[in-house]
């Protein structure tokens, strides 16, 4: 759906690059997850993506056309979710809907049906500017699914909700994709990046250092080991750890499960995205 070739960016009046010769590719259907700290280069990969910013290096084609072959057509197929919400502020949610709905030449979704979807449908009649950060991000996420798109770009979806609304928006990406749609995710939470995407590309300072699926770098990266946390003989917490592989055989953790002791929690030793992040790229994940 998505394939970027060498691609390279400078800001006007920048002595140095922003994008130094991305190479990336997304199967139609994919979560894919661009994920690195601020000014790594992800909202300017996203920009560039949309149609937004044009003077770059490179080859770039969404839905087997070069991005920039594309007319306004093109953004009947795209669907864009900033972080930072835009909407109008005097007109109440359904009224920005119905608006933003009008603009598209093709079949288009009830404004009250995607409000249902992000959590909205009561407050539909409110003006946008007596709704919460979280509220307006929601509404965001709406008016980027009105038109159908085949391609939707989310930049830090769940940024400023609680978790209740954090996981309505997660739970519709992930229902999106199983109906086939394409989503690229920008975003600096790997709680969310682990949850949702298919792969995940790592980013700093223009570059790419990793891309792989979550569960591929948490094996690729974590420790084989088993975690035992029991309460001893002197009634203390104490805890052992033991080789995963061939545990079933392993006398030192039969005995432990054996002694009596009470057994609180056992676990494997699964490493983190924000760990693996770390330990790839040498930075840590800033806002």
């Amino acid at each position: 759906m998505i394939t970027v070739r060498d691609l390279t960016f400078t800001y006007p009046g920048a002595s140095e690059e922003t994008l130094h010769g991305l190479h990336f590719e997304i199967a139609e259907g994919e979560i894919f997850g661009f994920l690195g700290p601020s000014g790594a280069g992800k909202s300017t990969t996203q920009k560039i993506l949309i149609g937004l910013l044009k003077e770059y290096g490179g080859t770039i084609e969404v839905m087997g056309r070069d991005v920039g072959s594309w007319g306004q057509d093109y953004y009947q197929h795209i669907g864009v979710s900033f972080e930072l919400p835009n909407h109008y502020l005097k007109l109440t949610a359904l009224e920005n809907l119905q608006y933003f709905r009008s603009l598209y030449a093709g079949d288009t979704r009830d404004p009250m049906e995607v409000l249902t979807w992000v959590g909205l449908d009561a407050d539909a009649n409110k003006k946008v500017a007596d709704f919460s950060k979280g509220m307006k991000v929601r509404l965001n996420v709406a008016r980027s699914l009105i038109h159908h798109p085949k391609v939707l770009f989310l930049d830090e979806p769940t940024s400023g909700l609680d978790p209740v609304n954090a996981r309505k928006i997660k739970d519709l990406v992930l229902d999106l994709r199983e109906q086939g749609t394409t989503v690229f995710v920008t975003t600096h939470n790997m709680m969310v990046a682990d949850e949702l995407c298919d792969r995940v590309a790592f980013i700093t300072a223009g570059n790419i250092s990793v891309i792989d699926a979550p569960t591929t770098l948490k094996k690729q990266y974590g420790k084989r080991n088993v975690r035992v946390e029991y309460v001893n003989g002197t009634e203390e917490l104490a805890q052992q750890e033991f080789p995963l592989d061939g545990l079933g055989d392993n006398a030192a953790f039969l005995t432990l499960l054996q002694s009596g002791h009470r057994i609180e929690t056992i676990h494997t030793q699964e490493t983190t995205l924000e760990n693996i992040f770390i330990e790839v790229t040498g930075e840590a994940l800033r806002v």
